[in-house]
């Protein structure tokens, strides 16, 4: 064994200091904050807004964020803020009124700065494209409607056949 200078490797202990040193009441104001900011402010759809940004606006650390995000949410910032967009995104494909959108525009208001992140970003959430996303759920209500003016046709036809 020597002959190769083979040690045992030693595990290093990470000690997450931001973690132990915030207290549950600090995390809930801490994340009431966030949420107010990302949601209520929309902050998420600013491609730019990082987490030091939000940090500072809150007026605490952007590690202690980064605990209270993990700690609350189970994700880190990158992965909150892109759910937030992705489900912006999803209520944007299955709205009608959304309809005359492109899937650039629909990625550059949800927050996302190019089309390859948007698209890989919905794939990873959501399973399938974006395009699939919409032919699938899209205007749901108005399909049902347009399938019963179909059913009502057709009965109409047929009972002028009968009629004949």
């Amino acid at each position: 064994m020597a002959k190769y200078n083979i040690t045992e490797k030693k595990e290093k202990v990470k000690t997450l200091s931001y973690r132990n040193s915030v207290t549950p009441e600090f995390v809930e104001d801490i994340a009431r904050k966030v949420v107010s900011k990302l949601m209520i402010e929309q902050k998420y759809r600013d491609p730019n807004y990082s987490a030091k940004r939000l940090a500072d606006e809150i007026g605490v650390n952007s590690r202690h964020i980064s605990a209270v995000i993990n700690m609350r949410f189970q994700v880190n910032y990158s992965q909150l803020v892109g759910g937030m967009r992705i489900q912006e995104a999803r209520y944007m494909l299955q709205d009608g009124n959304f309809n005359d959108m492109t899937m650039e525009d629909i990625a550059t208001n949800a927050g996302f700065t190019t089309r390859q992140s948007f698209y890989a970003t919905f794939y990873r959430v959501c399973g399938m494209t974006p395009k699939d996303y919409r032919q699938t759920y899209g205007l749901q209500e108005e399909n049902k409607a347009a399938a019963k003016k179909k059913v009502k046709a057709k009965g109409k036809k047929k009972s002028k056949k009968a009629k004949k």
